[in-house]
């Protein structure tokens, strides 16, 4: 329903109510008194009236002698031949107005109105609501994508930070968008689609955002999953919807966030090729083919899953261009921090390049959960500023956890904590290249975590060769060796660490290809490009024999043990290392700066072994 038919019959309600609250308050106004007819007979015989004036079913009249302020009176009017036999035997007697036109019309007119109220009601409901935003039955087809103008994204490319080569593949279409005919001046046309593919938190939306803001044009922008309906059919009208909107205010930029959602390889639904999915993903297919570039329509997209996409999808002339947005490096963790830390107020020895640093892998919405963090525990302490420490702490809280000072351990629980925390942090010390010991803690965090032992990074690291891996799992193991070399029997407090030591393992192995009676072959591949694999997830399906899988089996145990060996032997060369360094952590709970630095400087260091000596 139009807007100005909703406002014309409020109109006509408002009057009919206002006809209402008139009449009464004129009624009242005159404070004219009705009476029976019986009564008026009697006033008449005894003289007391003054004045009457008869009308078609009333008669008005004028008492000479004012009666409680009442000089005026109406009383309805009635046969006298009636009114003269109900006389006779004393009866008190009186006549019941017609119904008025007015009563006459609102008796029908009233009902009808409410019953157009309530199916215009319905109506509204079913046709997308009263906000008129769609999701009606009437409106299933409907697109919800929602039209962002420059104005309203408020963000351009110097909010976006840590993805310069993203930022430079994108500033091609805003130079398109912004002047179409020169940028064509050469034959050249710009790709229909553009795939924004990174991990989780890298700020594919927030760069799909800037480009619009940049190019001053409309932005559409929904997920994928708005596409699936349980209707058959809907998503791909959805689609058509969509793609006849953008027509109407090119140019513009069309974003859909999830892509995954929408355009999984077909073939592999349960329902086969009837299935609703497949029939929307086919008409995003023609859109694709039917739309002309030159009207200024460029189709933007997000995912973290690029491996389960259609390859129709991904063919050229439709998703033409596949971008990177990845985890950003030092100096892209330092840029992005300097915008996050434009609204926070920092101490003066604050060094951003110090913080970027300590958080390798972070993506930009972790660095933005971390400047947030870092400045609510300093709001928490009443400082002033926020100082390196709060970062410190606030990265400790999102990597660990909060800590949990409540939580009551037994002495021998808190002992075994202690040297196991103490074994991971020796073997780090004595190893060369390992990233440097920052604190050790037997605080519990988080869930699970009832110690921890945190290093810092150097510098980010892309590659790692099998001996850095081998060492790697040494750290990781350090804390089972010390469990084994001070008590009777080993607790369950290793099984994350034997864990993560297993897929570390099995991924040298089988992916890697280091071990050398196995041959240079991939027996596994990724699961996905950007997103860390699920415990307890289905393995992979097995390509390779019974003999292949327990020779990869024989390896994987092979390499876990010689690890845990070195581990054990650096702990029996720095044994009353060991003990000191448990017990001080037992009576500190936590050892960090120059009480940790000093035991570090008396740790037995392994001679750094030759890269090149293992085959790889």
């Amino acid at each position: 329903m139009k807007k100005e038919h909703q406002i014309n019959f409020w109109y006509v309600v408002v009057a009919l109510l206002g006809i209402l609250i008139v009449q009464a308050y004129l009624v009242q106004l005159q404070k004219v008194e009705h009476i029976p007819y019986s009564e008026f007979r009697s006033l008449l015989e005894s003289g007391k009236i003054s004045e009457v004036v008869v009308g078609d079913t009333t008669i008005r009249g004028k008492l000479t002698t004012p009666k409680d302020q009442r000089s005026e009176f109406v009383t309805n009017k009635m046969s006298p031949e009636l009114a003269d036999y109900l006389a006779k035997y004393n009866i008190k007697y009186s006549a019941e107005p017609d119904a008025t036109w007015l009563t006459t019309l609102l008796s029908w007119v009233v009902p009808t109105l409410l019953f157009v109220g309530i199916w215009m009601f319905a109506i509204r409901r079913m046709a997308g609501g009263a906000d008129g935003m769609g999701g009606g039955l009437l409106a299933i087809g409907k697109s919800k994508a929602r039209v962002y103008l420059e104005k309203q994204t408020g963000v351009t490319f110097a909010d976006v930070a840590g993805v310069d080569e993203a930022k430079e593949e994108l500033q091609e279409i805003v130079d398109f968008l912004k002047n179409p005919a020169e940028h064509s001046r050469l034959g050249a046309r710009m790709p229909k689609g553009i795939l924004l593919v990174g991990p989780p938190g890298t700020g594919k939306t927030l760069l799909a955002r800037a480009v619009a803001g940049e190019a001053g044009v409309p932005f559409f922008t929904i997920g994928g999953s708005e596409f699936v309906e349980m209707f058959v059919g809907v998503g791909a009208a959805r689609v058509r919807d969509l793609f006849e909107q953008a027509r109407q205010h090119a140019p513009c930029i069309i974003f859909i966030d999830e892509l995954d959602a929408l355009g999984r390889a077909r073939g592999t639904f349960a329902l086969g090729g009837h299935d609703e999915k497949e029939q929307t993903l086919n008409q995003l297919l023609a859109e694709l083919d039917g739309f002309d570039p030159r009207v200024g329509i460029v189709l933007l997209a997000a995912t973290n899953r690029p491996e389960t996409l259609d390859p129709a999808l991904l063919r050229a002339g439709r998703f033409d261009r596949q971008v990177l947005v990845d985890r950003p490096d030092k100096k892209g963790r330092s840029d992005i921090l300097a915008i996050y830390l434009r609204k926070v107020k920092l101490a003066r020895d604050i060094d951003v390049e110090r913080v970027a640093a300590l958080t390798p892998g972070f993506t930009g919405a972790d660095l933005a959960n971390l400047v947030n963090e870092a400045a609510l525990l300093a709001t928490r302490r009443g400082a002033k500023s926020v100082a390196l420490d709060d970062f410190t702490q606030a990265i400790e809280r999102v990597i660990a956890g909060l800590e949990k000072r409540n939580r009551v351990l037994i002495p021998h629980e808190r002992e075994v904590i202690a040297f196991h925390e103490t074994g991971h942090a020796l073997v780090a010390m004595a190893l060369p290249g390992m990233d440097p010991v920052q604190k050790v803690s037997i605080i519990p965090r988080g869930v699970a975590a009832l110690g921890y032992t945190m290093q810092r990074p150097i510098e980010d690291r892309f590659l790692m060769d099998r001996i850095e891996l081998e060492r790697k799992l040494a750290v990781l193991l350090g804390g089972r060796a010390a469990e084994t070399l001070t008590f009777a029997a080993v607790s369950t407090g290793a099984a994350d660490d034997l864990q993560k030591a297993t897929d570390i393992a099995r991924s040298m192995v089988a992916r890697f290809g280091m071990v050398a009676e196995l041959g240079q072959v991939s027996y596994e591949g990724e699961s996905s490009h950007f997103l860390t694999p699920v415990p307890g997830m289905m393995p992979p399906p097995r390509w390779y024999s019974e003999v292949t899988a327990a020779k990869i089996d024989a390896a994987i145990k092979e390499i876990v043990e010689a690890a845990f060996a070195q581990a054990r032997a650096i702990l029996v060369a720095n044994r009353a290392l060991l003990d000191e360094m448990a017990h001080a952590l037992l009576a500190q709970e936590t050892l960090a700066g120059p009480d940790l630095e000093a035991l570090a400087a008396r740790v037995k260091v392994e001679r750094a072994s030759d890269p090149g000596a293992r085959p790889g």
